[in-house]
């Protein structure tokens, strides 16, 4: 009597299939999601380019009948509104703000997660007690501060109040529980202290991280929207997001304007995080939370 053996074959088809399907879904499911988060850019470029009558008509337009290209300069030529200086006070707080926030942070974040200290968990909780506060109960305090200094209408006003993150604070402290300490116990036996080891050693083997960090808060500054509209007053104070309030007023909106403008403000954004991308991914992925 002969028995068949049993096909091996089957099980490893239907696996291979079971893989297929599940990555022909997943990129399915990326490539919807892509598709819905670039929907408000296809809006804003289309609208950027076209005219009023065009954007609010009863008939929906893919594109553009005839592209206005005079558009593009609109926003810089309003005299009511100094579309140039809003974008480099934007582009000067935005960077000044990064910078400041990755010096202190990183410095806070270093000395919570390495320093000895008894009272260091107590200063790691209060520091994370801020994350609760919400932000509309310091803003008026904030403000009362920021008018009693002279920093109103000033880079100062706009820069300094907000150099600190609790946030951004556990993050670096998180992440420095995670960094080596073989690294940092090499760089004391050649003579290194806290701040030596921090500077020559940690910050240049943790760039990814920052990277992360550093887009992240970029981002946040240049979309500040709120803080910039008390304390820039005067409109050569003004940052972009506050110069693209003023185009919608009570009495008209001018369409293709608004959109022309945001559309030029989101471009040194688009190209912070298409040259800081590789970075962005491997710093996220590098912040896995450690006790």
């Amino acid at each position: 009597m002969t028995t068949t053996a049993p096909d091996v074959r089957k099980p490893a088809k239907a696996k291979r299939l079971s893989g297929v399907m599940s990555n022909t879904g997943l990129y399915l499911a990326t490539s919807v999601a892509a598709l819905l988060f670039l929907i408000p850019f296809y809006l804003i470029v289309r609208n950027a380019f076209m005219t009023d009558p065009e954007i609010t008509g009863e008939e929906w337009k893919w594109f553009p009948t005839d592209i206005q290209w005079g558009n593009v300069t609109e926003p810089f030529d309003d005299a009511t509104v100094d579309f140039a200086q809003s974008m480099w006070n934007s582009m000067v707080v935005a960077i000044l703000h990064t910078v400041g926030i990755l010096l202190v942070c990183s410095l806070a974040g270093y000395g919570l997660a390495r320093i000895p200290y008894k009272h260091a968990n107590k200063v790691f909780y209060a520091v994370l007690a801020t994350l609760m506060v919400p932000t509309a109960v310091t803003f008026v305090p904030s403000f009362v501060l920021v008018s009693s200094l002279g920093w109103v209408d000033s880079y100062r006003g706009l820069i300094i109040p907000g150099l600190f993150s609790g946030f951004t604070c556990f993050l670096f402290r998180q992440y420095f529980l995670g960094f080596p300490k073989e690294l940092e116990e090499a760089a004391r036996v050649d003579g290194l202290g806290y701040w030596g080891a921090y500077w020559r050693v940690v910050v240049p083997n943790s760039l990814n991280f920052f990277a992360a960090i550093a887009t992240i808060t970029f981002i946040a500054g240049w979309n500040a929207f709120l803080w910039p509209l008390v304390i820039g007053q005067d409109p050569s104070a003004w940052t972009v997001q506050v110069a693209l309030s003023s185009y919608a007023t009570n009495q008209t909106v001018n369409y293709h304007l608004i959109f022309m403008a945001t559309a030029i403000s989101i471009l040194p954004l688009v190209l912070v995080f298409l040259f800081l991308q590789r970075w962005l991914v491997q710093g996220i992925a590098q912040t896995g939370i450690k006790g």
